[in-house]
């Protein structure tokens, strides 16, 4: 059975860092990914990883603040988030698939077999 739960989130302010983590289990998953939904917003792509951690995107807004990583020996994928800012508050969702989705796909939410539940970023002034 695969489960995918993140943990981690907290209420920090702004400039602040914060580590998420994602265990994902129960298969092997080529592509993991983060996400993130903002109230009233749509959900959105902040970060991809493959198997062997040396393939990673971003998305514009983070690049240079937050990184991805993997330890596949724990089953599970981080988000390192450095100066952080108002706007990186949301709900953040981790993706998992067992396919390599690749730069066409790896973006796009619905090409994500399994999710997690979320974790909230909160970050204040």
């Amino acid at each position: 059975q695969v489960q995918v739960e993140e943990s981690g989130g907290g209420l920090v302010q702004a400039g602040d860092s914060l580590r998420l983590s994602c265990a994902a289990s129960g298969d092997t998953f080529n592509t993991m990914g983060w996400f993130r939904q903002a109230p009233g917003k749509e959900r959105e792509f902040v970060a991809a990883i493959n198997w062997s951690g040396r393939e990673t995107d971003y998305a514009d807004s983070v690049k240079g603040r937050f990184t991805i990583s993997r330890d596949n020996a724990q089953k599970t994928v981080f988000l390192q988030m450095n100066s952080l800012k108002l706007e990186d508050t949301a709900v953040y969702f981790c993706a998992a698939d067992r396919n390599w989705l690749g730069p066409s796909y790896k973006r796009v939410l619905r090409e994500y077999t399994y999710w997690g539940q979320g974790t909230q970023v909160t970050v204040s002034s």
